[in-house]
């Protein structure tokens, strides 16, 4: 199974400030979309807090230690990293997709198999920051340019990073 991380992440490893997202970037959404839908997604309780309602077409895997967290239908609770791989595995699923938020994250890249990182060229004031790539770990396989426009205030790549030894 592979195990991919999604990430928009500033120069500085930023990732979001007070549980939100610190940039608004439509063409990162609809990566982030294309990329999700139909798909498992991976994530802690404060990320999936901090939508309005659960996105759309996918299945929500929530890490919590809280074992009464109420959430919708297509959403469900694990206490670790591992239960939640395990379910996804036993659901016969090829990909889970890691979404955040920074712990989460930190726990599972070196799990992980593939890296889409949205780095956005800015250097942010953050709380919650994506752990180092490592480039003796993952190298680059794809970056995707945006400048900036009337819709996004900074420029940015989207790099698919894959391990060295793949």
């Amino acid at each position: 199974m592979e195990i991919i991380l999604v990430a928009a992440v500033a120069e500085n490893n930023a990732l979001g400030k007070d549980n939100a997202m610190i940039w608004h970037l439509p063409d990162d959404f609809k990566h982030f979309k294309s990329l999700t839908t139909g798909h498992f997604i991976l994530m802690g309780r404060k990320t999936f807090e901090s939508f309005p309602k659960p996105l759309p077409n996918r299945t929500h895997l929530i890490i919590s230690r809280n074992t009464n967290y109420q959430v919708p239908e297509n959403c469900f609770v694990f206490q670790s990293i591992d239960e939640a791989i395990k379910f996804t595995q036993d659901k016969n699923q090829d990909k889970l997709f890691v979404i955040g938020g920074g712990q989460i994250y930190i726990q599972t890249i070196d799990l992980a198999t593939e890296l889409s990182i949205t780095e956005v060229h800015e250097l942010f004031n953050a709380d919650t920051y994506f752990p180092a790539i490592n480039k003796n770990v993952w190298k680059s396989v794809e970056v995707v340019h945006h400048e900036t426009d009337e819709k996004h205030k900074y420029a940015f790549d989207i790099i698919t990073y894959k391990r060295n030894n793949e």
